[in-house]
This record gives C-alpha cells, structure tokens and sequence, in this order.
C-alpha cells in the first residue's frame, strides 16, 4: 500500500515539474487571452496526464513521453503561425466586426453562434449599455468584444479639455502584509532608511505594522496599516 502512494506521489510530482517546465518553454498566455484552441490543449493534456497517474500500467516514462510529445506538437503549431502568416486565420482563428456604425452584423453573429443576449452581456461588460452607443464592435479571438464607443459617448479626456499632459509615473509596492519588497524598493532608488523615515511620519513604527505600501514618484507615500474587520465595518 505504502508503496503504491509513493509511486503516485513520484509520478505526481514528476508531472507537476513536466508540466511546468513545458509552459515556461511555450510561453505565458493568460487564461484571459486564450483561444478555443489554447483551451482545449489545456483540457486534454491534463485529461492525459491524470490518466497516466491512475493508471497501473504507466509510470514516469509514460508520462514524461505524453507530456513531451504534446509539448512538441503545441510547439510546432506555434512555430508554423508565426513563421508563416496565412496559417494564423486557420489556426487561431481571425477577429470579427460584429458592430458596425451601431449596427449589428447579422452574418457574423450567425458565424460565430452569438444571440442578441450574449452580445448584450459582452456590451455590459464594457460598461456599454446600449448597442446605440457603439460605433464599432470587434469579437477578438479569445471570445472578448472590443468596443470603440461612438464620439458622443467617450469619456472625455484631458487632450479635450485644453488641459496640459503631466508625466505619468509606475507606483511600487514597496510592502505587502507587512513584508519589504526590496526588489522594488531598490529598482525605485529608495533605501530603507528614507522608508522607515517617511513610515513613522505617518505613524508606523515598524515594517510589520504596514499591511500596503505603494510609492509613486511625484505623489505621498500610501501607507495602509492593519484594519480591524469591525472597524471597517462601523466606518
């Protein structure tokens, strides 16, 4: 019995390693980004790598070959789209105007399977609550709708309103649940010493009492300390 959960544990593990050895060599690609067909990699190489575990028959060999071979394959589909271009339609698919001038594009929802509802529910999720508002409407190939909003309805922006650009800088969290990110703290030049100062300026003796920090150059630092749930509560 004992060793029969070692030898799962063993092939656990190697195929935990496998399979995040495979997606460093393949790429990042956010959930949020995949397309159907990045998704359905997804599935079936955990369908094959959970079969493998549970079965007698296969062990370490049988699953680092299965992982291999479909890295190999996700390998070589992405190699062909990036070095031949006509193939990216074909295997990933292309994007779709679904709006145009805030018209819907009949042919287009009936390609892509898409209802009035689940239009709308796309449209929601942009803030757009109403086809009217839209000029342009593009179903992206991760299953998104991209939405260019008629000129009317655009928030309106500083360039509008005659006022003059200021440089915008990246913030730095510089500690989280009360632990220093030095990493930050030096790439945003800043030294220990200059935090501590500005921390008990604000209250905070020690690093431990600071649940977030973020700095900003040009702004004051933020500083959040430990809040009680019944407190946030009352206030």
């Amino acid at each position: 019995m004992l060793q029969e959960y070692g030898q799962m544990a063993a092939d656990m593990i190697f195929g935990f390693i496998a399979l995040f050895v495979l997606t460093k060599i393949l790429g990042k690609t956010q959930l949020s980004q995949l397309t159907p067909f990045d998704f359905i990699s997804a599935v079936v190489i955990g369908e094959l790598v959970g079969n493998a575990l549970f079965d007698d028959k296969a062990g370490i060999p049988e699953i680092g070959f299965v992982i291999i071979l479909w890295g190999l394959l996700l390998y070589a589909v992405e190699f062909i789209t990036q070095k031949f271009q006509g193939t990216r339609y074909f295997l990933d698919g292309k994007p779709s105007l679904m709006i145009h001038h805030g018209e819907l594009i009949r042919e287009e929802m009936k390609k892509n399977k898409l209802t009035f509802e689940e239009i709308q529910q796309l449209l929601r999720e942009k803030d757009v609550f109403s086809i009217q508002e839209v000029e342009y409407g593009v179903l992206e190939t991760d299953g998104k709708l991209s939405v260019l909003k008629k000129s009317a309805y655009q928030t309106p922006n500083k360039k509008d309103l005659n006022i003059a650009p200021q440089t915008v800088y990246l913030p730095f969290s510089l500690i989280e649940d009360g632990e220093l990110l030095e990493d930050n703290l030096e790439e945003a030049g800043l030294t220990e010493q200059w935090l501590m100062t500005e921390l008990k300026s604000q209250g905070f003796d020690h690093i431990e009492d600071v649940f977030y920090c973020e700095y900003s150059d040009g702004n004051t630092l933020l500083v959040q300390g430990f809040t009680k749930k019944s407190k946030r509560q009352k206030d």
